[in-house]
Order: structure tokens, then C-alpha cells, then sequence
């Protein structure tokens, strides 16, 4: 007898809920992805924040081939010379070569340790931030996301996701995201703070410019380290390659992932060399992995860098950002808010805005909501989304509202 695939995908693959979305598609290519029935749908969510240069850009398809041609893994990472890790490493310090008026006292980012995601990136910066200055608590915020392995996990902001897993790592203390008197929480104590410039499961939330100087001074003050989490964020998202360069500081550990691969599963955790240099002694091999800086995912990401600096994705995220906001002019929409192509449209609840996403996705667009914001939709398109591809996704929102 026949098994279907949407069959053995109930049947055999690990489910996360019991109302997946259960899209069988055959097939993408830069914004649409196509079903199995050959039915098209315009990605308003590239995967998460992931392709932000379309899916199977042309440059990234090269050099993935190209590279497959010389070789795939080799030793695991930090002990060969591999051209695709190093030119990569490269390549996004110098996307880091700013000089902002609230600088790290550590100095700029010239380091970069490749890791397979975001949690992976996450957790490094954590063990990197113990390491540096011999302290264990950490600082996050509530509604928080930061991946979902237990060290990653212990510095979400939402109980109702973590209670289950207990006990978790100790000394995690929690603050709003964006509240200044929160800051006093940070102390002598303090390893490092992890923070989203721009919160991203929370909905989309975006600080005053002076919380995040203000944040970046305490942290200066008390020896602890700031650790954005860019992971969301970067390549473009935003309308800056890196968001926090919207924001007057410098981070002294960057985190980033999704978007980097352009469709690759990569992160990082970025440093200097000062702070990353613990990881070299007591002990040695202070942090490891196998499959990290896999040299397919570093060529694919390469070229996404590429190709969001060559094609000006980062720029043009502003118009196309608030074309967006102009044409989600809804009575049920009550406030669209982000930078660049990190939306959220915020409704009512989450009953009205879960039949809306049904309804857009039967009529071919595909959008979500946030983790810890179940009443706002998700709109993070591929950073290459055209102004007529805009249109033709919102006249299907607001026509699935008026109906």
C-alpha cells in the first residue's frame, strides 16, 4: 500500500505540536515556494528570518557547487587552514570595522567562532563570557528567545516555555527590554548580558536609542560583557547589515545565524581576540565542535554576505519596510512596527489573527506569529522582495480581512 508523504511525515518525523502547518513544498525559488500540487505561495517569513536573499539565490548555488568540487569536511574546526572559513571570517569583520560612540572597551570584533546555529552560538558566548571574567550569572530579558538548548533556554524570558525542563542553569536574573531602571540588576556579578537589539519573539520590540547606550555603559562600568543577539537581526533584516549600528554601540560578543546561511545551517559568536583568546588555555580546547564552520555553509554564506552588500539589500529593507506598513492600513490591524523587513501586525488575539494566517496561507501567503506574542503576525520576508510582490501579498491580507 502507498504511503503518502504528509502520512509518514505524521507517522515517522518528531512533531513539535499538534497543528504543524503541514505544507508539503516541492519546490522554492527567491520568494515563493511551491506545493506539491504545484500551488505557488509568497514567503512573508523566509524560514524564520533565514532567507534573507531568497530562496536558492543564484550566487549561493554557485558557490555551494564550487565548493563541493574542492571538498566538504575535513578535521574538526579551528585545526586546518580551509579557504571558505577564513575568507568568511574575514569578511564579517570587516562588517564590523565601525567606530560608534559607545564602543566596547575590548575594541572591535576581530574574531569569529563558527558554530551549525543560533543555540550553538549562544551557548559559546556563554561559556566565552564565564571564562573571560570568571563569573556566572547572567542577565536576559523577558520574552526572550535565545535558542532552546538548556544553557540557551535558561536565559529565555518565558516561564510557561521552560518550566517543564527544570532545573535549568542557576544565576540567570531577568529585565525588561528597554526599562533603564532594570540596568541596576547588572552588577560585579554579572558575566554578560544577553540581549536581541531588537526583541524578536517578543514581537518585535525596539528600544529608545538611549536605553541601549545606557545598557552598554553599565556593562562597561562592572566588567560585564554585552552580548547582543543578532541572530534575527543581521544581514540586512533590519536595514542595517547589523542592527545595533542603528543604535550608537558596539557589542563586546556578537551573535548571529539564520540569514548568515542563506539557506545553509551556520552560526557564530564573534569576539576579539582578547576575550577570545581563553579559550586557547585552562583548559585547552576551551570550546569544540565538529561540524561547525562546515565549508559548504561557509561558502553559501559567503556569498549571501555578498550578495546583501552588492545588491544593497540592507538600504532598500527601508522602503520596502514601510511600503509594508502603508498598505497594512486595517481596522483589525491596530499597529504595525519594525525596522527595515522585520515587521509584526498587531490584532487583537490570537483567534483573530490565527484564522487570518490560515486563510492567507489557503490563498498563498505564508506568515506566522511570535513565540511570546500570539496576537501579532509575522511579516519577515526574503530581503528581496519586490514592491509589486509586496502589494500582491497585502491585497491578500487585507482582502482575508474584509471577508
Amino acid at each position: 500500500m502507498y504511503i503518502t508523504h504528509r502520512q509518514q511525515f505524521f507517522d515517522n518525523l518528531a512533531q513539535t505540536s499538534d497543528y504543524p502547518l503541514a505544507l508539503e513544498i516541492e519546490k522554492a525559488e527567491g520568494v515563493y515556494m511551491f506545493g506539491a500540487d504545484g500551488k505557488k505561495y509568497i514567503d512573508l517569513i523566509s524560514g524564520i528570518a533565514v532567507s534573507n536573499v531568497g530562496h536558492r539565490h543564484p550566487k549561493v548555488i554557485a558557490a555551494i557547487h564550487e565548493q563541493l568540487e574542492k571538498h566538504m569536511h575535513l578535521l574538526v574546526y579551528g585545526e586546518f587552514v580551509q579557504s571558505t572559513q577564513v575568507r568568511l571570517a574575514s569578511a564579517l569583520t570587516k562588517t564590523l570595522d565601525l567606530s560608534p560612540p559607545n564602543p566596547s572597551p575590548f575594541g572591535k570584533i576581530d574574531n569569529v567562532y563558527f558554530t551549525n546555529s543560533g543555540t550553538e552560538a549562544t551557548e559559546g558566548a556563554m561559556k566565552l563570557a564565564k571564562r573571560f571574567t570568571g563569573r556566572s550569572e547572567f542577565v536576559s530579558c523577558f520574552n526572550a528567545y535565545h535558542g532552546a538548548t538548556q544553557g540557551a533556554l535558561s536565559l529565555a524570558g518565558a516561564d510557561f516555555f521552560k518550566q517543564n525542563f527544570r532545573p535549568l542553569l542557576p544565576g540567570i536574573k531577568h529585565i525588561q527590554h528597554g526599562l533603564l531602571a532594570d540596568l541596576e540588576q547588572i552588577t560585579s556579578k554579572t558575566a554578560a548580558v544577553v540581549i536581541e537589539v531588537i526583541g524578536g519573539e517578543s514581537g518585535v520590540s525596539i528600544p529608545e536609542v538611549e536605553y541601549l547606550i545606557q545598557l552598554r555603559k553599565r556593562c562597561s562600568e562592572v566588567g560585564a560583557l554585552l552580548i547582543l543577539d543578532e541572530i534575527q537581526t543581521g544581514f540586512g533584516r533590519t536595514g542595517t547589515f547589523w542592527a545595533f549600528e542603528q543604535f550608537d554601540i558596539y557589542p563586546d560578543i556578537l551573535l548571529s545565524a539564520k540569514g548568515m546561511g542563506g539557506g545553509m545551517p551556520i552560526g557564530a559568536f564573534m569576539a576579539s581576540q582578547e576575550v577570545m583568546s581563553v579559550f586557547k588555555n585552562n583548559p585547552i580546547l576551551g570550546h569544540i565542535t565538529t561540524f561547525g564552520g562546515h565549508p559548504v555553509s561557509c561558502a553559501s554564506s559567503l556569498a549571501a554576505l555578498e550578495v546583501v552588500l552588492e545588491e544593497n539589500l540592507h538600504s532598500s529593507a527601508i522602503e520596502k519596510g514601510k511600503l509594508f506598513k502603508s498598505l497594512l492600513n486595517h481596522s483589525e490591524i491596530s499597529e504595525v512596527r519594525g525596522k527595515g523587513l522585520m515587521l509584526a501586525a498587531q490584532m487583537e488575539s490570537f483567534e483573530k489573527l490565527k484564522n487570518t494566517i490560515d486563510r492567507c496561507i489557503e490563498n498563498g501567503v505564508v506568515t506566522d506569529w511570535f513565540l511570546f506574542c500570539d496576537n501579532a503576525m509575522r511579516i519577515a520576508p526574503p530581503l528581496t522582495i519586490s514592491e509589486e510582490q509586496i502589494r500582491e501579498a497585502c491585497a491578500v491580507i487585507i482582502d482575508v480581512l474584509n471577508n
